[in-house]
């Protein structure tokens, strides 16, 4: 698929006003009644006119900004409650946004006859199912367990009128792009009203809306225009002492394709790649006192796009120009306020933005500071991930990528499966025993995650339906599913 991508710095094709509340029809002011809203943020008030009009979307907006309205309030508008049939598909990442999604659709459609569900793995399908059934219009999942009900043919979209991606990084991030993918199988073939909404948009995300998205416009919340080439610049404040282990938790939790991390020593390079390496990331390092055949390799490495973290000092990363680099990570500050501009400038190339992420203690916040004041940058400050995020973030992609594996296997490898049943209960009921599945769970994750996370355009890597081609061939509906 060939769509094309406004991207220019004038912003929408046909730019059209913000709205108010008073401006919108009936049931769309009785929906924000219900939901108790005596006004619009601003992302409704720029959205909606263009939800309404049907104009294929990329909206970045930040988590936290009103967004779900944004896409859920025109719904009332432009789906039909007497027919019992999906006609909105909402993407998500997580089975939380899941149901936050679900709850808000809830408040705002109350006795207005739409009905919706939410579909996400880790819990049975037969409520879901029975929703789906009944004839929900609105299907809000997450994109394994949706393309598990597509394989089952216990839902089908036909009638899709609507498709919405939310958080679509976070989404990539959580590796749900071979899904998707297959999702893009049983999509209807003809025009169909799309839209991504990102608070970044990094290369993925964009090459990812080329190929859902036809004739799609940006609508950037940061400006009146759209500024596709900013950089999110982030910071955390950490203990010294524990900087490593936040380091791993941010990289867990945020999973880049591929990243620079700066150090200021050669030292302290060296200390960060080992901690990498350990944790069983694909990580090298780049210093001024390397061999040439040593940098040589590396350098290779990196022209290739086959390293995904490269540790380095400024010194040794000065004049690399590496293509696709989704973050950029300082482990301290640097000890020039100008390097700080060419750390972060090497992310957010190409007509797409980046994110620079900086962990600093109390002590370095201040030069961090400085630096933001003296380059005009804004700074946000977010709270380190816990050891029980990481956890819980972990056991949602290990669920989706063990149901995704599961849908891959033919009907011998499933017999061949039944013989461990016995024994796969007998651990699960057994506290002693439990530590096996906990290594057997770990080994697999990382197998799975601690490689780059699928990128669009280089084909499905996960597992494949049997009797469908790769990613690369015919985007029609395999006929043998239908």
């Amino acid at each position: 698929m060939n769509n094309s991508i406004t991207a220019s710095a004038e912003g929408t094709k046909n730019p059209l006003p913000d709205t108010t509340l008073q401006d919108l029809p009936a049931v769309l002011r009785d929906a924000a009644a219900r939901a108790g809203w005596s006004s619009l943020v601003d992302v409704q008030a720029r959205a909606i006119p263009y939800m309404l009009a049907s104009r294929n979307m990329m909206v970045q907006a930040r988590t936290g900004s009103g967004k779900t309205g944004a896409f859920l309030l025109p719904m009332l508008a432009r789906l039909d409650p007497s027919r019992a049939n999906c006609q909105a598909l909402i993407l998500v990442p997580t089975r939380e946004l899941a149901r936050q999604v679900w709850l808000e659709a809830e408040r705002l459609i109350g006795d207005a006859g739409l009905h919706t569900v939410a579909v996400y793995g880790g819990v049975g399908y037969s409520s879901q199912i029975d929703a789906i059934k009944a004839g929900a219009q609105i299907i809000v999942g997450t994109p394994g367990r949706v393309l598990d009900h597509l394989l089952k043919r216990t839902l089908t979209l036909d009638h899709l009128k609507m498709l919405i991606f939310d958080e679509a990084d976070r989404m990539l991030s959580m590796g749900f792009y071979p899904d998707m993918q297959q999702v893009k199988r049983y999509l209807p073939q003809r025009p169909m009203h799309t839209c991504m909404f990102s608070a970044t948009f990094p290369e993925s995300v964009l090459r990812t809306a080329a190929e859902f998205i036809t004739a799609g416009e940006f609508l950037s919340l940061s400006s009146d225009h759209v500024h596709v080439t900013d950089t999110e610049h982030i910071f955390y404040i950490v203990d010294g002492m524990d900087k490593d282990r936040s380091l791993v938790r941010l990289i867990e939790i945020e999973n880049p394709s591929s990243a620079i991390i700066f150090c200021n020593t050669k030292m302290r390079v060296n200390y960060v790649a080992v901690v990498l390496q350990r944790f069983g990331y694909d990580a090298d390092q780049l210093s001024a006192d390397l061999s040439q055949s040593e940098r040589e390799k590396v350098l290779d490495r990196v022209r290739k796009g086959t390293l995904r973290f490269l540790v380095a000092t400024d010194v040794a990363a000065r004049g690399l120009d590496i293509p696709s680099l989704s973050h950029v990570i300082q482990y301290e500050p640097p000890d020039e306020m100008e390097a700080y501009i060419h750390r972060a400038g090497r992310t957010g190339r190409a007509g797409a933005s980046g994110i620079a992420i900086s962990l600093v203690n109390k002590g370095e916040r201040f030069a961090l500071e400085k630096i933001a004041k003296e380059y005009n940058i804004p700074m946000q400050e977010r709270p380190i991930p816990s050891d029980e995020d990481v956890a819980s973030l972990v056991a949602e992609r290990v669920t989706a990528l063990l149901e995704a594996q599961l849908r891959g296997r033919d009907r011998l490898a499933t017999e061949r499966s039944h013989r461990f049943e016995t024994l796969a209960r007998s651990l699960a009921e057994s506290e002693e025993e439990s530590n096996i599945i906990t290594m057997l769970l770990d080994d697999f994750y990382q197998l799975s995650l601690h490689a780059p996370p699928a990128k669009p355009g280089e084909g499905i890597k996960g597992p494949v339906q049997p009797n469908q081609p790769r990613h690369g061939g015919s985007s029609q509906r395999p006929r043998n599913r239908r």
